[in-house]
């Protein structure tokens, strides 16, 4: 066929670029591209940035913030500082405008969308607004508001994403049973909100709509909520949760949702329910990987609908890759960004490692957060090579300075050599002090590296240094 594609990788500047997707995995394999010098086009159905800015990862980390002030006024008056009007009368109570608060999300979420389409833009990327079907490696249909256009290709990346799983019995109605997706169009704070799913979307936006005012009970089908996480870390979510007034249903599994003449039902299959004003499903994702054509393309897809790739993206038709949710990998935006990378490294035969998520920090926006890199308890537990340490926060100066009372810092390294294998650190901004840990993990370092590295005194961090020195190994 024609254009830049050479046998041995190397490519010239026809080479056309064809991305199906314009969220992380896809924007910044874009960007990647246009750095090595091929032409590319991202079709995307409903703007740059994705789900993952428009409607997920960026809307619902806000309204988690937003929640973290009104909740940062419980600790101020534990500390001595509250609120009072110019007559001296003490302010009881904080209230969240949701009309205001969504308001503010979607605008955010506005602007960030229009920052990368500027972004890609300034780097020569041709965006199509519209949904597309991969005839093969060489040819991809995009249909827009103007008809059917067809895309040569070299090189097409799928980066479609994932969408909320529902249920057969509870069929979102984007007005009292909703999708994570839709809460932003709520113009008025739930009364009572029913949250079905106590996985990271789940404890999440039950923590925050909490925060904000509403009554929350969280459904959840196994015995903690949290359960792919830290077992450590998820009791002292669960403890929190109960403690700000949260009721939590464990080991149970809803059977369905039904619409009241102001409110919810949610039927439990024990037959129990449970009544509220709104129900909010969090029962996972699953890829969108329908209608686009890979099948009768020849991609292989798993069961579950998820593109089969391997560790530099390839799909099982060479030309074509994927990344991001639609793979199944690991559903973060910043291991979808990496994947797409990696698949434009490869493709246009640019230097590229294979995909290593061993050092991939994760983490979980509740308050106090969870964050995780490396190894954690279940692989330790299993292995007698691997030893541990966890320091509560409450013995940390900062921390009693701060008024947190929940929390903790848990390292692993291998026995006997010191190499720092992961960390658990549960604590308000969490997602920060995971960094050093993750730079542990990622190269290597021994606890005695990390815990010779001399901290800030006072400072949350200084928990990580001193479970470094307490896993200290003798020589």
């Amino acid at each position: 066929m024609g254009g830049g594609w050479l046998d041995e990788g190397v490519i010239t500047r026809e080479t056309a670029v064809v991305i199906v997707g314009g969220g992380p995995a896809g924007y910044e394999a874009a960007l990647v591209a246009t750095q090595l010098g091929a032409t590319v086009t991202v079709v995307e159905r409903d703007g740059l940035g994705g789900a993952a800015v428009l409607t997920d990862c960026v809307p619902s980390k806000a309204l988690v913030a937003t929640a973290g002030f009104m909740s940062n006024l419980d600790v101020a008056e534990r500390l001595g500082v509250r609120l009072q009007d110019r007559e001296g009368d003490v302010v009881s109570d904080a209230v969240a405008s949701a009309a205001t608060v969504n308001g503010r999300i979607l605008a955010l979420a506005t602007a960030q969308s229009d920052d990368i389409r500027a972004g890609l833009e300034k780097a020569g990327v041709r965006f199509v607004h519209g949904t597309a079907t991969v005839r093969s490696r060489e040819l991809v249909e995009a249909r827009t508001a103007d008809g059917v256009e067809s895309l040569r290709a070299d090189v097409v990346l799928i980066a479609t994403g994932a969408t909320p799983r529902v249920l057969d019995t509870a069929r979102p109605d984007g007005e009292r049973i909703l999708t994570w997706q839709q809460i932003y169009d709520l113009t008025e704070l739930p009364e009572r909100m029913v949250v079905i799913g106590s996985g990271v979307t789940g404890a999440e936006l039950a923590q925050a709509f909490l925060g904000l005012g509403s009554e929350v009970v969280l459904v959840s089908s196994r015995e903690r909520v949290l359960p792919g996480e830290d077992a450590d870390a998820a009791t002292v979510i669960e403890d929190v949760f109960r403690t700000q007034g949260m009721e939590v249903l464990g080991r149970s599994r809803a059977a369905g949702v039904e619409r009241t003449a102001d409110g919810v039902v949610v039927t439990l299959v024990d037959g129990r329910t449970v009544e509220g004003s709104h129900a909010l499903l969090a029962v996972g994702s699953v890829p969108q990987t329908r209608d686009l054509g890979l099948e009768e393309a020849g991609v292989e897809l798993a069961p579950s609908g998820h593109i089969t790739v391997d560790r530099v993206s390839r799909t099982s038709v060479p030309g074509i890759y994927a990344a991001g949710d639609c793979t199944g990998v690991l559903p973060l935006a910043s291991v979808a960004a990496m994947q797409g990378r990696i698949a434009m490294w490869h493709a246009l035969g640019d230097a590229v490692a294979p995909l290593n998520v061993t050092g991939v920090a994760a983490n979980i926006f509740t308050e106090p957060e969870i964050a995780t890199v490396g190894v954690g308890q279940a692989a330790a537990d299993d292995s007698p090579e691997i030893e541990s340490v966890m320091l509560p926060l409450s013995r940390n100066p900062r921390a009693k300075m701060m008024g947190i009372t929940h929390g903790f810092v848990k390292l692993f390294c291998r026995k006997g050599f010191g190499t720092v294998l992961g960390g658990v650190v549960v604590a308000p901004g969490a997602s920060e002090l995971i960094y050093p840990v993750a730079l542990a993990v990622q190269h290597r370092l021994s606890v005695d590296q990390v815990a010779s590295t001399i901290t800030v005194y006072p400072s949350l961090s200084g928990s990580i240094a001193e479970a470094a020195r307490q896993l200290h190994q003798a020589s």
